[in-house]
């Protein structure tokens, strides 16, 4: 079993304590987003999660309490965003430096090929030029030389349910012409750096440029980190193009504090402030307690290793 933590919001940066209690009790209770009476209980034990692979903008205040899961054997990596957006777009994120010292720390502390960088979602207008991006770019990875190898990268999806407010400030949607542009500019920043970039669930073709259609929940990274192979498939509920593998998320939606204007996952601030109070670092759940009407059920979840099979015998 692979758990997400989370494509949902940033449960390294805001709740890590929940988390780790989470861990110490060997199971962890997710609401389902589209039946709120609906709960699955998720075991959290290392003998049945394979592998867990964490989102953040904010590692900081996970990586003093990584100890706690390398004690009891568990596999991980992450998956840290940086786009150095301006406040109009990220306004709660920590300073530029507190987070590029954030990422070194992590990186020495677990090793570069378990700190995937990804540098999403991509935002073209007025403001946020392909010259502003071509410079940050550099910027970026500049500053991050050899402590990643990977960099994903992903251009904005303009949702339905984001705000007017939001889409005012993302601008149009990218044409191809421009994205290929962009990428072509990207591809080479990374070469400098050796870092290989993908792309997540993007329909254009840029492996004329050397990137490659890639996978957040990356199977093959796994079987690695694992040393034998996975009996897995592909992700069910995700966008057409996502190249993801199975998991289970254990994260809720409307209690992310970053407050990205782009971010899908925040209905709105009040929501988002309504859930935050409901927050219990000791709950089964991450947010609010279970009600009278709610059904609890066993997530069915098991070990996906195939321990007969060394990843030297297949062609990863």
């Amino acid at each position: 079993m692979i758990i997400s933590a989370s494509r949902r919001c940033d449960i390294p940066a805001f709740y890590s304590e929940w988390f780790i209690s989470r861990i110490k009790e060997g199971c962890v209770y997710v609401r389902n987003p589209f039946n709120s009476h609906q709960i699955s209980r998720v075991p959290l034990s290392a003998d049945v999660v394979d592998c867990i692979v964490f989102w953040t903008k904010n590692a900081s205040p996970l990586i003093n309490k990584l100890d706690i899961l390398d004690d009891r054997g568990y596999c991980y990596y992450f998956l840290w965003t940086i786009n150095l957006y301006e406040i109009d777009l990220e306004p709660q994120l920590p300073p530029e430096k507190q987070l590029i010292e954030s990422f070194k720390l992590l990186s020495r502390r677990i090793g570069r090929q378990r700190v995937i960088l990804r540098y999403d979602p991509i935002i073209i207008n007025k403001k946020y030029t392909l010259a502003y991006h071509i410079s940050q770019f550099e910027k970026l990875l500049s500053q991050l030389y050899g402590y990643t190898s990977t960099c994903i990268i992903s251009f904005v999806d303009i949702y339905d349910k984001l705000s007017r407010s939001a889409k005012e400030a993302i601008g149009p949607a990218i044409d191809d012409e421009i994205k290929f542009a962009l990428a072509q500019e990207l591809s080479n920043v990374a070469k400098k750096y050796h870092i290989a970039l993908q792309t997540c669930a993007e329909e254009i073709d840029l492996s004329a440029l050397g990137i490659l259609h890639g996978a957040c929940i990356d199977k093959n990274l796994i079987e690695k980190l694992l040393g034998c192979s996975l009996d897995m498939h592909n992700a069910k509920g995700q966008r057409k193009l996502c190249g993801c593998t199975e998991s289970i998320d254990i994260g809720s939606y409307d209690c992310c504090m970053h407050l990205c204007s782009y971010c899908y996952a925040n209905a709105s601030l009040d929501k988002v402030r309504n859930n935050v109070k409901k927050h219990d670092s000791s709950a089964p759940l991450l947010i609010g307690n279970i009600g009278p009407n709610d059904r609890i059920y066993d997530a069915g979840a098991k070990p996906l290793k195939n321990r007969q099979t060394s990843i030297f015998d297949t062609h990863i």
